[in-house]
């Protein structure tokens, strides 16, 4: 574990994110149990407008899994029945329409509001969290949506994807792997996760939405020797209400 270990640690479990308009980390929920408002605004539907969607997806289980109210909503009157149905595909929850909430938006009382955009895309007011481009104009016909989200996720939201034919395939079959892995693992005396592996994963998703640095910690512990394979079980089912990978998907499947 000593491979992933950070060399800071927060008082308190607090997500922390990078503001583009400033370059300064700034907390995803300022005041506790206040309810946080997330903008995806799209620019219309491509491979880029999904990563937008998916990314706010991100921020609303991580708030979630810490506790905060959050209302997420659509920004974008163009092509919203492809953009749901790519959402849907990919596992990201229902957003509202921004345009039907926005008069409701005043008396709610928000702490905090994000708008998740498009590097060098929209500049609305308020916090801002820019998603960089994927270099693929649609999704392929064929990917599995579920090798589609991982292949996204496996790199920092900063950073723009090349999506190809090499990157969907070894996702896919790492979906295989740990799906399959986490069935057996199932099949073992349950263990609690550890206290330092679940502070490993909180830690990276709450330094500003670390999602390589979490897989980082799914693959140290698929072959920790020191782990149970009843902890292994665990950690992946805690991490996946995260990643939305769906890796409990061949639980009670034959072995």
């Amino acid at each position: 574990m000593a491979a992933h270990a950070r060399a800071y640690a927060y008082a308190h479990s607090v997500l922390r994110i990078i503001d583009a308009r400033t370059g300064e980390p700034v907390e995803a929920a300022p005041a506790r149990r206040g309810l946080t408002r997330i903008e995806a605004h799209t620019e219309g539907f491509d491979v880029t407008a999904l990563r937008v969607l998916l990314v706010a997806d991100l921020l609303v289980r991580a708030l979630e899994l810490g506790g905060t109210p959050v209302w997420a909503l659509l920004d974008e009157e163009r092509q919203q029945a492809e953009l749901r149905a790519g959402a849907a595909a990919l596992g990201i929850r229902p957003l509202e329409d921004g345009a039907d909430a926005a008069g409701a938006a005043s008396g709610l009382g928000e702490a905090q509001v994000i708008h998740v955009v498009r590097e060098n895309g929209a500049e609305p007011d308020g916090v801002r969290v820019a998603v960089a481009a994927v270099h693929a104009e649609a999704p392929p016909a064929d990917a599995d949506p579920a090798a589609l989200r991982l292949a996204l996720l496996s790199r920092h939201r900063a950073v723009p994807v090349r999506l190809g034919a090499d990157a969907l395939h070894d996702a896919h079959d790492t979906l295989v792997r740990w799906r399959h892995a986490v069935a057996d693992w199932a099949r073992t005396p349950s263990r609690p996760v550890p206290d330092e592996v679940r502070a490993e994963l909180r830690t990276a998703w709450e330094d500003d939405l670390d999602v390589p640095g979490v897989l980082g910690v799914l693959r140290w512990a698929e072959t920790a020797p020191e782990l149970p394979d009843g902890a292994r079980f665990e950690t992946f089912a805690h991490a996946d209400r995260l990643l939305g990978l769906d890796l409990t998907r061949d639980l009670g499947a034959p072995g």
